[in-house]
């Protein structure tokens, strides 16, 4: 079985080691204003996302909602009660900013480009999982924040809830609504030239993780990780990953799902979106915590995500119908 090596993953790597190269160009002193470049490439990419979503097709995809509630209710109320449940087990001052991490990682909403192609592959419910990739990060945009708030005002008092919804409000919902709005006359030239738009997404991504990462390292955000905590990192991603795709699984058996609509509630309600992280990441936590080391369980999350659910959704597509 030839499993392929997603492309963006590789870039991401790329970009941390160029960042550990080249700290300096992205630290808070660099004379390149990454702030700026980063705070319009977000408004573009939520615009273009709002010029992709069909307002005729979220309408029709209601229809399914045992299938929609289950994968929405994984996604930002599972995944997080999963972490906080853990929370008296790991928690104390060293690990604080380790468990608010992975928080940050549970209360994301699902990506939208792998959960449909993984569906694809797997011959799930493509339409279903079109609809919930989609309609995942508007509903991020409220939740998200409200999760991380319920912890993260406890650990500084730079968190301002209302400035951080003001700056979600500018920033990335009037985007979208915009890009809503004018879907019926620019949604043909988001079509054509998706495959462009993607990479502009990507390349502004690629950009927020090298400054974020470029300051942590300026700034030795790293130098007490030791390969040993890489390591336990990446486990603790895994069992997080399996628990709740079996969690998913499961109620999709008592739900008496299709086939096809139990690959899309697993293969929905499991991912996180890491565009959606990178671009939270840099409005909601303040200046005093590094961007890097909160970003750092979900790369991880986003890398293992991929190729677990390939590799399961190659085996699923050899299934006799």
């Amino acid at each position: 079985m030839k499993i392929k090596v997603d492309k963006f993953v590789i870039a991401i790597a790329l970009t941390v080691f160029i960042a550990y190269i080249f700290p300096s160009f992205g630290s808070k002193q660099s004379a390149i204003p990454f702030d700026l470049i980063g705070t319009i490439g977000i408004s573009l990419i939520f615009f273009f996302y709002g010029l992709k979503l069909s307002p005729n097709k979220i309408k029709s995809g209601l229809k399914n909602w045992k299938l929609h509630l289950l994968v929405q209710l994984t996604t930002f109320l599972i995944f997080p009660l999963i972490i906080i449940l853990c929370k008296p087990l790991i928690y104390n001052e060293e690990t604080e900013l380790l468990w608010l991490s992975f928080l940050f990682l549970a209360a994301l909403p699902s990506t939208v480009s792998s959960s449909v192609v993984m569906v694809s592959i797997a011959k799930g419910n493509i339409p279903a999982a079109i609809f919930n990739a989609s309609i995942s990060g508007l509903i991020g945009i409220v939740v998200t924040p409200l999760w991380m708030g319920l912890f993260l005002d406890q650990t500084t008092a730079n968190y301002n809830i209302t400035s951080i919804y003001s700056s979600l409000i500018i920033q990335i919902l009037i985007p979208v609504i915009l890009g809503i709005l004018l879907q019926k006359y620019w949604g043909e030239f988001a079509i054509k030239y998706r495959t462009q738009l993607t990479l502009f997404d990507k390349s502004i991504i690629l950009l927020i993780v090298y400054k974020s990462f470029a300051e942590a390292f300026y700034e030795d955000i790293f130098n007490s990780i030791r390969i040993r905590d890489l390591l336990l990192l990446f486990t603790l991603v895994i069992i997080l990953f399996y628990v709740v795709y079996f969690i998913t699984g499961f109620i999709s058996k008592k739900l008496h799902f299709s086939t096809e609509d139990r690959i899309t509630a697993q293969f929905c309600g499991t991912k996180k979106s890491l565009v959606h992280g990178t671009v939270f990441a840099e409005i909601l936590f303040p200046s005093t915590m590094s961007v890097g080391f909160m970003l750092l369980p979900l790369m991880i999350f986003h890398a293992a995500q991929i190729f677990i659910v390939s590799v399961i959704a190659t085996g699923l597509a050899k299934r006799d119908h």
